[in-house]
């Protein structure tokens, strides 16, 4: 069973290495809640608002070793009001038998999704 699960972080700072870092914390913290690991992953989709753009997250997390799993980064629509410096993500999954996906908004992300995180 093929399954998909969420999550956001905000950046500090428009940084080529905060976002890797950020980008690379996010699935990090995706894959220990969720319990995978990279042979389970069908594939991850980034997106980053528009005020974003020292770094690719995709090519950060290639860099620290994510090596089998396709991996997409895209830019996010303009939206006014919108929260700024978030990376989004979208990962693929090969779920176990009734696994359900847990969502992880970190930092300042937290807020965009309230209802899907603990305090």
């Amino acid at each position: 069973m093929v399954r998909a699960v969420r999550g956001a972080i905000q950046v500090g700072a428009d940084t080529r290495e905060e976002i890797w870092e950020a980008s690379a914390r996010l699935i990090r913290e995706i894959m220990h809640v969720n319990r995978l690991d990279e042979r389970r992953l069908v594939s991850i989709l980034f997106s980053m608002t528009d005020d974003l753009f020292a770094g690719n997250p995709a090519t950060g997390l290639r860099e620290s070793g994510f090596s089998q799993t396709p991996l997409f980064c895209v830019q996010e629509a303009r939206v006014a009001g919108a929260m700024p410096r978030v990376i989004r993500v979208l990962v693929t999954f090969r779920a176990r038998w009734r696994q359900r996906p847990a969502a992880v908004y970190l930092d300042g992300a937290r807020a965009l999704r309230s209802d899907l995180v603990e305090p």
